[in-house]
């Protein structure tokens, strides 16, 4: 038997969605981080952002490290956005019943591709 991903456990991409767009509803209030979305086609963003956290559970979706690079290599990223982006994730996840050891891999996952996004 087979071990169950966290992106099957917790409901695939129609519950990651979920968590996607409360994720961005906090972000998006966010003085930090927040401008970093002006002008952008947020129903496209919240499509891309979904595919990227289902990866991150272990779902179908994934970016390569050159595309994660290549799409922020415009952005002026830094460590403390990174960190903002971080703790918002987290609490979109705590928000979303995520059990704190799946938050944990989650978070972990997601921090490994600081290197690739922060300049």
């Amino acid at each position: 038997m087979t071990e169950r991903t966290l992106y099957e456990k917790y409901g695939g991409f129609s519950k990651i969605s979920k968590i996607v767009i409360s994720f961005y509803d906090t972000l998006l209030d966010n003085d930090e981080v927040g401008p970093f979305f002006d002008n952008v086609d947020m129903s496209r963003m919240v499509d891309h952002q979904t595919k990227f956290i289902a990866s991150l559970l272990g779902g179908p979706a994934s970016y390569t490290d050159n595309q994660l690079r290549q799409l922020h290599s415009h952005l002026d990223i830094t460590n403390t956005h990174f960190d903002e982006l971080e703790t918002v994730l987290q609490d979109a996840l705590q928000k979303h019943n995520v059990a704190e050891e799946d938050i944990a891999v989650v978070i972990a996952e997601f921090g490994k591709r600081r290197p690739l996004i922060v300049r």
